[in-house]
């Protein structure tokens, strides 16, 4: 029987201004969700740390690159083939007057990084009509956590063979210290398992092969038991961590590096040849001072891993593929 679980408090909305929306292709186990940031955009940065990523405008958010502020971020499933729903995010903006103003014409910058769930979405995949539709739904509400948007085919756990996987999701969780707002959402859909920082002891992942116990993989690993390692491309955790600080784009590119320590604190193993782990990071500026970049950089560790836990924690097991939920942890 499903057991209570706890969650860390706060959403990605909490930084004001930001509004989120998700679209879940009912029935398809995959989506794409979108973070509509102010009317001008936010300063922005990204950190692709894992080997086999799938991204879009990440290369302008570089910190020595011109452009400076995205108007919308991005996060989908469908491996590459759900890079074309921020086309759809585009005309979207476009049709609020929202863009880079360029000449005569404003052309609205959404980096854009996606997710391997085709091991259960093997229908359509979000196209620029889901990445329309999540614009549309689009709230400066909490936003929905588990099986939605880009988290809706996610899985975790996968280095024991898929039939040994659970179910990832997409989460969030937000901090206000030091005068700022801190706050991430994370699609979390690791090869690796989701560990409790606070117990080092899993949350959800590879299972045992009578599938009722958690495996532990690193664990597992330095023991020398052999792992059944998915194709490169095969997982892949994205998410957004975002501040009302006042930051440049330089500041903002080291806070989505620093961010993925929160990762590597949450999921083990991290950052593998089959993820294509991406975070990126918004700062508004609406808070109006910026904390010392150490203050904000624990900061978005933090909210980061408290995110990714709740993502599982929030997930809803399916047949075959159980949630944390549905397991006793350790």
């Amino acid at each position: 029987m499903p057991v209570a679980v706890p969650r860390f408090p706060g959403h990605l909305t909490d930084v004001a201004g930001l509004r989120v929306g998700h679209h879940t292709l009912a029935g398809h186990h995959t989506g794409c969700s979108v973070v509509l940031c102010p009317p001008g955009g936010a300063v922005a940065g990204a950190d692709v740390r894992g080997a086999a990523p799938g991204t879009r405008e990440t290369d302008l958010l570089h910190a020595d690159h011109l452009v400076d502020r995205v108007h919308a971020l991005l996060l989908s499933g469908g491996s590459a083939f759900g890079l074309d729903a921020a086309g759809g995010v585009m005309r979207w903006l476009e049709a609020q007057g929202q863009g880079l103003a360029v000449g005569p014409a404003r052309v609205p910058i959404v980096p854009a990084a996606v997710l391997f769930d085709l091991w259960l979405a093997r229908g359509p995949r979000p196209d620029a009509a889901a990445g329309w539709a999540a614009c549309e739904a689009a709230a400066s509400d909490p936003e929905a956590e588990g099986n939605v948007g880009a988290g809706t085919g996610a899985t975790v756990g996968k280095l024991f063979g898929l039939p040994r996987a659970m179910k990832g999701g997409i989460g969030s969780a937000s901090l206000r210290a030091h005068g700022v707002t801190v706050a991430a959402m994370l699609a979390v859909n690791a090869i690796g398992d989701v560990i409790d920082p606070a117990t080092g002891l899993p949350l959800a992942g590879a299972r045992t092969e009578d599938g009722l116990r958690l495996q532990h993989s690193a664990r597992s690993i330095v023991q020398g038991l052999p792992v059944v390692v998915p194709a490169t491309g095969s997982a892949t955790t994205l998410g957004v961590v975002a501040t009302d600080a006042v930051l440049t784009k330089p500041q903002a590119n080291r806070l989505a590096t620093v961010a993925q320590d929160g990762l590597a604190r949450s999921i083990n193993p991290v950052h593998t040849m089959s993820d294509g782990d991406t975070l990126f990071a918004l700062a508004t500026g609406g808070a109006g001072h910026t904390p010392p970049m150490t203050v904000l950089g624990t900061l978005a560790a933090e909210v980061v891993a408290r995110a990714v836990l709740n993502a599982v924690r929030a997930a809803t097991g399916l047949p075959g593929l159980p949630a944390a939920v549905d397991l006793p942890p350790g």
